[in-house]
Parts: C-alpha cells; sequence; structure tokens
C-alpha cells in the first residue's frame, strides 16, 4: 500500500458531551469543553494536505439535529463538516462518516496542544498498518488513525480512546497490523495542565478559560 495522498487524508476531531467529562475547578464542564475542542480543532485545520471535520458524540443515537452539534459547528470555519456519531462506536462512525478516504484519523478533543506532526506520522504508519495509535500518557489514546475501508478485525474490535493498547494488540492478525507512533498527553486531571508549554503558541481558547474563573 502507498502512502496516501493528500486527496485521501483526512483528520476529524471526536467531541463528547460535557456531561461527565472532567474540567478545572471553577470551570464548567461546557466551556472547557469547547475551549479543548476549538483549540485541537484549530491544530489540525492548520495542517497541510489534509481535510478536516468533527464529529460529536450524541446521547444516544446520532442526531445532527442535537443542539450540542450546531453549539461546535459555531468555532469551525466555514465549509468544515460536522456532523454527529452515536456513542455505540463513535470512533468507526466518525471515520467513516468523514468523507471518501484511504485513512482517516481520529482525534480526542482534549489535545489541545497537539504537534501537527505526530498527525503526519500516524498517516506515514497507515502505509503498512491497519491502524496507527497515538498512546497518551494515562493509558488511554490520544489519537487513531483507520486505513478505509476498516480492516474485518478493526470494526469487531471497535476501538474507542478508552480501549488499553494491550486490548488491540491482542486483536491483531499479523506483526504490523497496529502501529503505535510517538506518546502525548490528553488533558484529564489537574496533572495535566501542568502539561501545557505557555511559551508555545496556540491554545488559546484553552489558556484563556484558565486564565479567568
Amino acid at each position: 500500500m502507498t502512502d496516501p495522498s493528500a486527496a485521501d487524508r483526512r483528520v476529524v476531531v471526536l467531541v463528547v458531551p460535557a456531561q461527565g467529562t472532567w474540567a478545572p475547578p471553577g470551570r464548567s464542564p461546557d466551556a472547557w469543553r469547547l475551549a479543548l475542542a476549538e483549540d485541537t480543532y484549530e491544530v489540525l485545520a492548520a495542517l497541510d494536505r489534509v481535510e478536516v471535520a468533527v464529529a460529536v458524540v450524541t446521547p444516544s443515537v446520532a442526531n445532527s439535529s442535537d443542539p450540542a452539534v450546531a453549539e461546535i459547528a459555531e468555532l469551525t470555519w466555514p465549509g468544515t463538516p460536522v456532523y454527529a456519531v452515536s456513542s455505540d462506536r463513535p470512533i468507526l462512525d466518525a471515520v467513516e462518516l468523514a468523507g471518501p478516504a484511504a485513512a482517516v484519523v481520529a482525534v480526542s478533543y482534549d489535545v489541545p496542544d497537539l504537534p501537527g506532526l505526530l498527525i503526519g506520522k500516524l498517516f506515514r504508519a497507515l502505509s503498512s498498518a491497519d491502524i496507527a495509535v497515538t498512546p497518551a500518557e494515562d493509558g488511554t489514546l490520544a489519537a487513531i488513525g483507520v486505513n478505509l475501508p476498516s480492516a474485518s478485525w478493526v470494526a469487531a474490535a471497535a476501538p474507542t480512546f478508552d480501549t488499553p493498547l494491550s486490548e488491540l494488540e491482542s486483536h491483531k492478525p499479523r506483526r504490523h497490523a497496529v502501529a503505535i507512533g510517538p506518546g502525548w498527553h490528553r488533558l484529564r486531571s489537574s496533572a495535566d495542565i501542568a502539561r501545557l508549554d505557555p511559551g508555545l503558541e496556540g491554545w488559546d481558547a484553552t489558556r484563556s478559560l484558565l486564565r479567568h474563573s
């Protein structure tokens, strides 16, 4: 398999409901979620040679008329696809609805300072792997890249960002079916806030929210 061309590369940000998500003390979960999603989207929208979309997990059935979808759409540039996915298999639905592509990388909404080069590494890994992941330091996954159409074992595993890497490894049918890229961190606890580098450009919405209670 050759490296996907620019036209065949898509990235989708996956945004979860505010209910049940962590937020720093004094910040509402919804405001925190929106700030993270906006910054993560901006990181990906700035990448060359990829098309970007946003998928919003709705509580039960995927419903694109859900107000949460419109709320997220307001944060994106005109023309960016924003659509709903159900909580049953959010990653695969987000990937499959992103549009025609040879490969799609789904990115968790809570990585506002993610280096864009890590996404490029996943696309390169997908030249030979069925799935490629960016591990997060808390044992979850920050990004999951999938070759399309999805391999049967990937469809059966239906990975999420909370799927342990060991579980993916146990499902793979051959040695190089799962590629593991460099790790990163998600913002899911007070300790994670310390990982943000104030000297780096970007993550403006997150930075602003942290400055103001």
